[in-house]
């Protein structure tokens, strides 16, 4: 395999994994909150109520939130890109001892 071939397959896997965390953020509420990444301008003030900024840098703010379809209405308030934040993972997490 070529190196050219290589990259491209990394691009490629990379976008995928972009797009099957945002369609699972876009149509089930599995996450408890969701990491808007390039908000527009304004995007803060358009946030429904019960919605809580628990971490923002220059391009993007996590929002968690028990409202059902979290994704979706960050899409409606302006983020351009919305994948899930605070999933457990692929293997659930051994209760901790008592």
């Amino acid at each position: 395999m070529t190196i050219r071939r290589l990259a491209a397959t990394l691009v490629c896997v990379f976008a995928g994994w972009l797009a099957v965390l945002s369609l699972v953020v876009a149509v089930s509420d599995a996450a408890p909150g969701a990491v808007a990444v390039w908000p527009s301008a304004g995007f803060l003030s358009r946030l429904p109520e019960g919605a809580a900024v628990v971490g923002a840098g220059p391009l993007w703010v996590t929002v968690r939130s028990d409202l059902p379809g979290l994704g979706r209405t960050l899409y409606r308030a302006g983020a351009r890109l919305v994948l899930p934040a605070g999933l457990p993972g692929c293997l659930p997490l051994p209760a901790p001892p008592r």
